[in-house]
């Protein structure tokens, strides 16, 4: 039984195609729960020059990140077979693309622990957007492996849609996933723009994000023990279902 009987619904403000596999899988651990989708960035994928080298392997440090690996290929610019991805669902979203895939199963520090530990022989690509969290470039080079930083797409801010209006213009509580700073920073802003008056019961990736939301913005918070889907699928039922964190 939720913990209380009003109606909830579950906002998502991925891009979309990240918002849409989300939601496959909240739909399996939470099928009676209604999700609206309402994405507030868009990728823009660019043309970028890729410096020619014999690169050990490519960077991926999102889902943006393998399309953008994708459509570059296609355009004649070769690929290196391995892929340091960042998490399982962008290690997947490689493999389909036909790379040896080594996923950190984590967020931006664990994506840097893994390549440390591997030690790869030769440069790396690193295919980015043109906001970027981690400091991923400069914390390998100064762990002395050398990397190539192209910004290869970039994330366009979105306002919400008039249903996500209405619905936080409502008096039900709605819990919103948040997976990144920005994403956090571009909800809080929007949010304030419309005047949300539901209680927001905030379900967030890392710590980071609780960081940048006044503590009073939202009525529940409760951050993913680990930065990975299953985790964050996790803190939603802990907010709906108790225990969380004020």
């Amino acid at each position: 039984m939720v913990k209380q009987s009003r109606d909830i619904t579950i906002l998502l403000t991925r891009p979309a195609e990240q918002s849409l596999r989300f939601a496959k899988d909240m739909k399996l651990a939470l099928p009676n729960v209604p999700t609206l989708i309402s994405p507030l960035m868009m990728p823009e994928y660019l043309k970028p020059t890729v410096p020619r080298h014999d690169y050990a392997a490519v960077i991926l440090a999102s889902i943006a990140a393998v399309e953008a690996a994708k459509r570059i290929s296609a355009a004649g610019v070769p690929m290196p077979s391995l892929a340091f991805c960042v998490g399982n669902k962008t290690a997947a979203a490689a493999s389909e693309l036909g790379f040896q895939t080594l996923s950190a199963d984590g967020a931006a520090a664990d994506l840097l622990a893994l390549i440390k530990a591997q030690q790869p022989k030769g440069p790396l690509l690193f295919l980015r957007g043109h906001i970027t969290s981690g400091d991923i470039e400069e914390n390998l080079l100064l762990a002395g492996i050398e990397t190539v930083s192209v910004v290869a797409y970039r994330q366009i801010a979105a306002q919400l849609t008039p249903q996500a209006v209405d619905l936080l213009q409502g008096v039900q509580p709605v819990i919103v996933p948040l997976f990144s700073t920005r994403s956090a920073i571009l909800f809080h802003t929007e949010a304030l723009r419309i005047t949300a008056k539901a209680p927001l019961w905030i379900a967030g990736f890392s710590p980071a994000i609780a960081a940048v939301l006044p503590l009073e913005f939202s009525a529940q918070r409760q951050i993913a023990a680990h930065p990975d889907a299953g985790s964050m699928l996790s803190a939603i039922q802990t907010l709906m279902f108790g225990g969380a964190l004020p």
